[in-house]
């Protein structure tokens, strides 16, 4: 199975329901196999759940839903950890749920990149300081 995610105005790309980390992404100990879970019709906020340990949850998003002019260049050597070649993968970022009337945050410095047709992710982190690790999500 495979779920819908936004990644653009009107663009929608299919990924697999289950993701399978190269190396286990940052803080999750050795965990690697999740599944990503749609929250709405569109493809606009997804929940990745471990299958290794229950009760492990991240929310993601497609960044350029919510953030237009979000475009890191991934590099070879992470395409190629992917199995992608020359192909961009979809990028999903984290989001942390906002607390004490805080709008909630993306961290567009580490997004995850899964190639499309075999869900193998890796969570990458950025070059630089274009991209912050914790974005405010306003409402526009």
């Amino acid at each position: 199975m495979s779920v819908r995610v936004a990644v653009g105005d009107t663009a929608v790309q299919t990924v697999p329901e289950t993701l399978e980390f190269v190396t286990a992404p940052p803080g999750l100990m050795t965990l690697r196999r999740f599944s990503l879970d749609a929250l709405d019709d569109v493809g606009a906020l997804f929940a990745m759940r471990s299958t290794e340990r229950e009760g492990v949850r991240l929310f993601l998003i497609p960044p350029r839903v919510y953030v237009p002019e979000y475009a890191p260049t991934i590099d070879a050597d992470t395409k190629a950890a992917l199995g992608l070649g020359d192909a961009e993968p979809v990028l999903l970022v984290v989001v942390h749920p906002g607390e004490g009337g805080q709008p909630p945050t993306a961290n567009l410095l580490a997004p995850v990149a899964v190639n499309p047709a075999t869900g193998a992710a890796l969570q990458v982190v950025l070059d630089g300081d274009e991209w912050p690790l914790r974005a405010p999500l306003a409402a526009a």
